[in-house]
């Protein structure tokens, strides 16, 4: 078999596997925008780091991070309600501690029966003033908190270097797969030439 047909795969192969890892590498580079021929040439990630910026703050802020979601967690009784012994404690420590230190004269007055009397009552009024608390707490954060505008800064602000690092680090093992792929579909093509040409001859 002629040489130059045994070949051909391997060459096929290398162009496949060539042209993937360039197309990869220009998802980042060049850095700064490349004039050639009067068509100006930029990496794809650099070049629209503004627009992705503003479509992840987008994502977080309404899809990933929203927050009403957190409001409805927080506000949630079940785990309001895991926070009450908590509260309890700390309130049960200043009827019998702090308060004789504080009103030591009406400390005198107050029993235990008393002192359970008045822990039972603040409890109560507690547990419905947090949801209330929490609910104007959140209102108040959501409206000092812009989270699009936060991430929209961050990512616009990372260096080109640092966008690279942070996709390299998620996206490797695919993007390496994509550069074998080129080369396994290039060598395959490169068979199909082979068979063809001999088919024709």
């Amino acid at each position: 078999m002629n040489i130059w047909l045994i070949s051909i795969p391997l060459i096929s192969g290398f162009i496949g596997w060539i042209t993937n890892l360039m197309a990869i590498r220009m998802l980042f580079h060049p850095r700064q925008p490349i004039v050639i021929l009067g068509y100006s040439i930029q990496g794809i990630f650099p070049k629209r780091q503004q627009h992705f910026a503003q479509k992840l703050g987008k994502l977080v802020s309404e899809e990933l991070l929203s927050f009403s979601e957190i409001e409805q967690k927080i506000v949630d009784p079940e785990n309001l309600k895991k926070l009450m012994p908590v509260v309890e404690s700390h309130v049960d420590h200043f009827l019998r501690v702090k308060l004789p230190d504080v009103f030591p004269v009406i400390a005198m007055f107050i029993g235990d029966k008393t002192i359970s009397q008045m822990k039972t009552h603040l409890m109560n009024e507690l547990e419905s003033l947090f949801p209330v608390i929490m609910q104007r707490y959140m209102s108040n954060l959501q409206s000092e908190l812009d989270l699009e505008r936060i991430v929209v800064q961050k990512v616009s602000g990372f260096s080109s270097d640092k966008l690279e690092e942070i996709l390299m680090s998620i996206m490797s093992k695919e993007f390496r797969f994509v550069e074998i792929l080129g080369g396994v579909l290039g060598f395959l093509i490169g068979l199909l030439q082979v068979g063809i040409t001999l088919w024709v001859k």
